[in-house]
């Protein structure tokens, strides 16, 4: 489930004042973030007086934001008290989902500056789907407070496109899913990433007691990404590439995971672009027998031993990140 549609749905169990009714609206349709984020940093504070200052925000005006998010929520957030204010129960639970919200929003800001840059730029990073969508705004966003005069661009193709620009100097630096890497292209390993077999949770599968061989994977057509995508490469080298034909190909995996959840057929994805469907119900996992199918995602350059200047910078950042699929 997204934070946004948990926050939504969440109702205590304990009854609340009774000058505090449910919302009647949904909550995309009146939050604003400086509210979640005044919560977020009173609980990363210790308390409402230093989560204001922390963020350079009065206490009263702290104080006022938080008892309005209450009303609209539905619930108490804080236990006011002489000694301080303190998360309740439901309150520490919707600080985990605001900082997923404010996580997501982040990514948003840096990876759409990054598109959406139009001077010359200084850094050129190129990303493969799936590794642009859930690990580059972050590498991104670091990189900018680490060196905020270096501009930088995002382009993102399917893995066969960014070696292309990394060969061509187009790109400086690259980040692919795909193992196929030219011999002419140097590579290291940034992140081991899992597929995983995915359904809808009413297609056959779902009532399967034994996992799949790969064998019955092989020979079930699968909604694919196209050719050329790091994923559809992995996925030959896992289970061989003479296999069924897809029931269809899409340059998308937001697409797929959308075309199985209507029940178009499964499907096999990084495991990074199926978490929030799997968090939420709308997808299944299914196990395969032999262990985990894992890929490297590697990030390419051109030329030297190692990138130097910005491009070495922002291979560092890539490196020390730790994702959490």
């Amino acid at each position: 489930m997204g934070a946004l549609q948990a926050i939504a749905v969440f109702a205590p169990c304990q009854a609340y004042n009774s000058d505090m009714s449910f919302p009647n609206s949904p909550v995309h349709q009146w939050l604003q973030l400086p509210a979640i984020r005044v919560l977020v940093a009173v609980a990363d504070a210790g308390s409402l007086s230093a989560g204001a200052r922390s963020i350079g925000m009065a206490q009263s005006n702290a104080s006022r934001t938080l008892a309005t998010l209450e009303r609209r929520l539905g619930y108490p957030l804080l236990n006011r008290s002489a000694q301080g204010s303190r998360l309740t129960t439901e309150g520490a639970l919707t600080v985990e989902w605001a900082r997923e919200v404010l996580d997501a929003v982040d990514r948003l800001s840096a990876g759409a500056e990054a598109l959406g840059a139009t001077s010359a730029p200084e850094l050129v990073v190129g990303a493969s789907m799936t590794v642009a969508e859930y690990l580059v705004p972050g590498w991104i966003s670091t990189f900018r407070h680490e060196c905020p005069d270096v501009r930088t661009t995002l382009r993102i193709h399917n893995s066969r496109h960014v070696i292309d620009g990394v060969r061509s100097g187009g790109v400086a630096l690259g980040f692919i899913e795909t193992p196929d890497i030219p011999g002419d292209i140097r590579s290291v390993r940034i992140v081991t990433d899992c597929l995983v077999v995915v359904i809808a949770p009413d297609h056959p599968w779902a009532a399967r007691t034994a996992p799949l061989t790969p064998a019955e994977l092989a020979g079930t057509p699968l909604v694919e990404r196209e050719e050329g995508s790091g994923t559809r490469a992995a996925l030959d080298a896992v289970i061989g590439s003479n296999r069924a034909q897809p029931i269809a190909e899409l340059n998308s995996n937001s697409a797929i995971c959308q075309s199985v959840i209507a029940g178009l057929g499964p499907t096999v994805l990084s495991n990074l672009a199926v978490q929030g469907a799997l968090r939420a119900g709308r997808l299944l996992q299914v196990p395969v027998t032999g262990g985990t199918m894992e890929r490297d995602l590697r990030a390419i350059w051109f030329g030297g031993r190692r990138p130097t200047g910005a491009a070495g910078h922002f291979l560092d950042i890539a490196m020390q990140a730790t994702p959490t699929p």
